[in-house]
């Protein structure tokens, strides 16, 4: 055997390193993901509730306008 050839545990703990940190590597990966998802949804759901009482305030004021008395034209 060489100097330089690696033994069988030696390989395995190296192989076994490799595979947790791509492991490792992917968690977080997955974990952004998942928190600029969420802060997406979030965003997303501020903004319907801001569009919706928007529009629920543009119908309550169309509605008090027509209820006010209709102005009597000139004669």
């Amino acid at each position: 055997m060489t100097a330089n050839s690696k033994t069988v545990p030696d390989q395995a703990v190296s192989l076994f390193s490799k595979t947790q940190t791509q492991s490792m590597s992917l968690n977080r990966i997955m974990s952004e993901r998942d928190a600029v998802s969420e802060a997406r949804e979030a965003k997303t759901a501020r903004l319907r509730e801001q569009r919706l009482e928007k529009e629920a305030d543009e119908m309550a004021a169309a509605a008090a306008l027509a209820a006010l008395p209709k102005r009597a034209g000139r004669r």
